[in-house]
């Protein structure tokens, strides 16, 4: 590992079942019992789960009536994400007091690069635990963390001692540790990706190091190349205090299955003026639009349009959404629209800060 890299001092921290924790912070009849935040049982899909939840199977984006069958007891509540982001601020402001490279990835989680920090203290460990624990004094939730040299790897150990724990991986200890680590655990590598290197007999790190940049790029295109590099420790991506962004969504899931275009529209027409709200508060515009279908049996689709110029107009946007509407026959009844605007102005005229996609 090149040695300017095995110096960065990385923490990630992560509040444990955020939005869950929330809701049992703020309802003592709620602690100590499986819940999950979302929509209706019979229609809804989970955004977070409680601890007591996750024992049954119950996950993020799990439907609500395979989340009631895997765990009859568990209690549904909504989501309330103006006081989300009301802890999450508080959260933040406690980062800011050790470093100003603070790079937020969601209400819930952010990377620190505390090399040169606030405090003037040389162990990033220390101060790990001593940010977990004034998340707990101050606010009173608890949160993970994991400490090394790159995010890539402070990323993956956050999660090794999940809930209310951390874990540091020290520079002379990331080669190993990323060789035994199942090749599941690697972020960025989903289940399509995980069954992929298992055919391919790629089942630790070190099957995955084994792999020559040619046998990988091969198999997995550009991402070939990552995951030649992150095995070996090397990960050069810089933690940023504000991060450009690459897309604007809003999107809706409804109460009924919609199975007639007259009714989308309706709805799309809607999603559209909130995705314009959105867009100009920002002042971004973007030149692809894309239009997302969710069926009832869950399924999703896609259909996008690139235009020769940057639009933010809900007119404009809605009339192209239309025409992706349109383009072809809807295979079932519809329980989500989503619009989202991308290929953004923002790389050459504004820096936001994340997340700029929420349901409503």
């Amino acid at each position: 590992m090149p040695e300017s890299f095995s110096h960065r001092k990385i923490i990630h921290i992560d509040m444990d079942a955020f939005y869950a924790s929330v809701e049992q912070m703020d309802n003592p009849e709620l602690r100590g019992k499986p819940i999950a935040v979302g929509g209706a049982e019979n229609r809804g899909v989970v955004s977070a789960a409680s601890y007591e939840a996750r024992k049954f199977g119950v996950r993020s984006a799990l439907s609500g009536v395979l989340a009631k069958k895997n765990c009859p007891e568990l209690i549904f509540v909504r989501p309330r994400f103006d006081r989300y982001k009301e802890i999450s601020k508080k959260i933040h402001k406690i980062f800011r007091e050790y470093t100003d490279l603070v790079e937020p990835l969601s209400l819930d989680e952010a990377y620190l690069d505390v090399t040169n920090n606030k405090k003037g203290n040389p162990s990033a460990t220390l101060l790990a635990k001593e940010i977990r624990e004034r998340i707990f004094n101050e606010v009173g939730l608890t949160a993970s963390a994991g400490i090394s040299v790159n995010k890539f790897v402070a990323k993956i150990a956050s999660d090794y001692n999940k809930p209310n724990g951390q874990k540091t991986v020290n520079p002379d200890e990331v080669i190993s540790f990323l060789e035994q680590l199942p090749i599941q655990k690697f972020y960025g590598v989903g289940k399509v990706t995980t069954e992929k290197m298992f055919q391919l007999g790629i089942f630790t790190g070190l099957d995955l190091k084994n792999k020559t940049l040619e046998f990988l790029e091969k198999h997995f295109g550009k991402s070939g190349g990552f995951y030649y590099n992150v095995v070996r420790g090397i990960h050069n991506s810089e933690v940023k205090s504000t991060r450009i962004a690459k897309s604007v969504a809003a999107e809706h899931t409804f109460d009924t299955n919609l199975s007639s275009e007259i009714f989308m529209l309706e709805k799309l027409e809607k999603i559209a003026a909130e995705l314009e709200r959105r867009l100009k508060k920002h002042q971004i515009s973007g030149k692809t639009i894309t239009l997302k279908i969710k069926y009832s049996d869950f399924t999703q689709q896609t259909r996008s349009k690139t235009m020769p110029y940057f639009i933010s107009d809900k007119s404009l946007i809605f009339e192209t959404v239309k025409e992706l509407l349109y383009q072809e026959k809807m295979k079932d009844s519809v329980r989500l629209l989503g619009i989202s605007l991308s290929n953004l102005n923002t790389e050459i005229k504004k820096t936001v800060v994340v997340q700029l996609k929420f349901d409503f």
